[in-house]
Parts: structure tokens; C-alpha cells; sequence
């Protein structure tokens, strides 16, 4: 596992100082070793995430790491390591940040009475089965701690890891408290290869489907980022797969450039694609103006103009003749309970 998404430095839109990358015409970049991965460790005192945008369908999140080692050149949450004093670039894959004590901080925070049941998120700016948690192992303690009070958690993934933890997540089924989404962005190994090198294979994510499904575990499938003029063609041979393999529901995004995450993906458009990157670029502007990326609620997600209605429709009428929902079944905290000290629940009440 050596590749990396990008190799930018973009800086930090926080410091006054940064660098510049610069060809001398010398050196061949693809000789050089990758940067190791650096594990930090992020001393957060809550684990808990919250938002209030209404194109995002939850209120809570944990984020077991900060960066993600899959590297995928379009991820919306670079920017987020700007905060933590890192660039968006090459350190948000290769400086993650470990939330070792995250369920130990959720368990601490939910036996609180303050707190109100809700449906968490895992995750909202990071991939809680990053190549990290093999042996990290943290997401599954979360998902133990989840299990334990039964509250629901909705889990967003590209790593087909996540079947690791199926004795949990069918357990938490059972009480119709966990579902799963698996983000399918290419069924062609090659792109996924380049523009999301860290990740599971387009199969493996279809047999992680499969597999959730016949466990009796929620699955559907979303088909994110859409990259016009790159693989919006792709639409219903992805919904067709995931729906054999047994995806419930599907959903998409359109990409999504903000910040930083611009010149990364440019870049990558330009060396990896460049018979190409014109068309995307062309789309992108036709749907997300002319910064390529729209900021307001709703078209940052699914864009506006003809062909986004056009990449919507399709989306829909694939979707069904699939017999596929648009959304999950929701999921419930009526069976939200406090674990006492004696390993006795305490039925939450309202």
C-alpha cells in the first residue's frame, strides 16, 4: 500500500506562511518514497461531532480519526485538517489524528441524562475503516459502546472492512438501530485505483454489500462523488450491482470542491485524466458556476442546471426499476437504554 492520492502541499489558509511546489526538471516524483503515515493523537474531550446544515441528515457524528489514509483526491473534508494546523493536501492522508478514547468519551456522555438519543454518524469528515483501523480497532469499540445502550449509528464507508464488525452490526440490527452505506464511486479498478488509492476494490465494497444484507443489516449504496464527464455514465451499472448484491436504497452527490480541495483535484484531473479534464471542467462550471464548486445548501450536493437534473433524473429512474428506495428506513431510539453499574439496563424514558 504505497500510493498516495495527491502529493500537494496547499498550505493552511490560517498561517501567513506556506510553500510552493517547483519542478526543476531534475527529479521524477514518482521515485520518490511515499511519506510515511504519522499517528497523532487527538486529545478532543468530547467525542461527539455535532452540525446543523440541513442537507446533512444527522445531527451527531464521531470521528474516530482526523485525516484518512484512502487518500481520495475529491474528499470535501481536507479542509477540515487545516484546523488541526496541517495542510489539506498530502498531510490530511498522511498525518491522522487517533481518537484512542472514543468510547470511552461516548459511553461517559450518553449515560449523562443530558443526553438525548439520536442517530450518530460514522463518520462525518473521516472514513471510520480507514486502513488504520486494523489494528486501531477504534470504530469497533464505538460500535460496542452503540450496541451497549442501543443507539442508533449510521456508518458511511469505501472500506469493505466494515464486515469485521458484522456480529455487532447485526446485533444492533436486530433492534433496527444501525444501518450502513456503501460509497461506490467507480466500478472500473483502475480510476478507483488512481483517484481513491487506498480504498477496497470496487468488488470488494459489491461482496461487503452482499454480505451485510445477508446478515440482516440495512445496506445501501452511495454513489459518490458523480464527477461529470468522468463517471456519471457509470450511474445505473453501479445501482444495478449494488442492488444484486443486495443494497436497499441508493443515493448520490455530485462532486464537491471546496477550498483547498480545488486545486488538489485539479491536479489530479490534469495528470491522471487529461484527455478529460476540459469536459469535467466544463460540467463542473456548468453546475456548480464558475468556482466549480457551489457553496449554498442543496446545490453543494446535487449542483443546479439542466445536466444536474438530467444526473438526478437518471439517478431516480434507475433507481426505480431497480425497485431501490431513495433513503433508508429510518431508524429508531426507542430502544435506547442506560447500561447500570450492574450490567442491568436502565430503559430510557422520555
Amino acid at each position: 500500500m504505497s500510493r498516495r492520492g495527491t502529493y500537494l502541499d496547499t498550505g493552511n489558509r490560517f498561517t501567513s506562511f506556506g510553500s510552493d511546489q517547483f519542478d526543476d526538471g531534475w527529479e521524477d516524483r514518482s521515485l520518490e518514497p511515499d511519506p510515511c503515515t504519522r499517528i497523532l493523537d487527538d486529545t478532543s474531550r468530547s467525542a461527539f461531532a455535532t452540525n446543523k446544515s440541513p442537507d446533512i441528515p444527522f445531527t451527531h457524528s464521531i470521528n474516530p480519526y482526523r485525516g484518512c489514509e484512502h487518500g481520495c483526491a475529491y474528499c470535501y473534508a481536507r479542509p477540515t485538517h487545516e484546523y488541526l494546523g496541517f495542510n489539506a493536501g498530502i498531510d490530511f492522508e498522511s498525518v491522522i489524528l487517533v481518537k484512542r478514547d472514543a468510547a470511552e468519551l461516548a459511553r461517559r456522555e450518553m449515560m449523562k441524562r443530558s443526553w438525548k438519543p439520536t442517530t450518530v454518524s460514522l463518520s462525518g469528515v473521516t472514513d471510520p475503516y480507514q486502513p488504520l483501523e486494523r489494528q486501531m480497532r477504534i470504530t469497533r469499540g464505538v460500535l460496542e459502546v452503540m450496541r451497549d445502550f442501543r443507539n442508533p449509528v449510521g456508518i458511511i464507508t469505501k472500506n469493505a472492512l466494515v464486515c469485521r464488525d458484522l456480529d455487532i452490526l447485526s446485533e444492533m440490527a436486530s433492534h433496527h438501530c444501525a444501518m450502513v452505506f456503501l460509497s461506490i464511486t467507480t466500478l472500473d479498478r483502475d480510476l478507483a485505483r488512481r483517484m481513491e488509492p487506498r480504498t477496497s476494490t470496487p468488488d470488494m465494497r459489491l461482496k461487503a454489500i452482499e454480505r451485510l444484507a445477508t446478515a440482516g443489516v440495512p445496506v445501501g449504496t452511495m454513489v459518490a462523488p458523480i464527477v461529470p464527464g468522468l463517471n456519471e455514465e457509470e450511474i445505473p451499472a453501479i445501482l444495478t450491482a449494488a442492488a444484486s448484491a443486495g443494497a436497499e436504497w441508493g443515493a448520490h452527490v455530485i462532486l464537491r470542491l471546496p477550498l483547498a480541495v480545488k486545486p488538489i483535484f485539479i491536479d489530479w484531473l490534469d495528470r491522471e485524466e487529461p484527455d478529460r479534464a476540459k469536459k469535467v471542467r466544463n460540467a463542473l462550471r456548468e453546475m456548480k458556476g464558475e468556482s466549480l464548486n457551489a457553496t449554498e445548501f442543496r446545490a453543494r450536493m446535487k449542483g443546479v442546471g439542466p445536466r444536474a437534473a438530467n444526473i438526478t433524473q437518471l439517478f431516480q429512474m434507475t433507481s426505480r426499476k431497480l425497485n431501490l428506495n431513495s433513503k433508508p428506513s429510518p431508524l429508531t431510539t426507542a430502544n435506547f437504554c442506560r447500561p447500570s453499574s450492574g450490567g442491568q439496563m436502565d430503559l430510557f424514558s422520555s
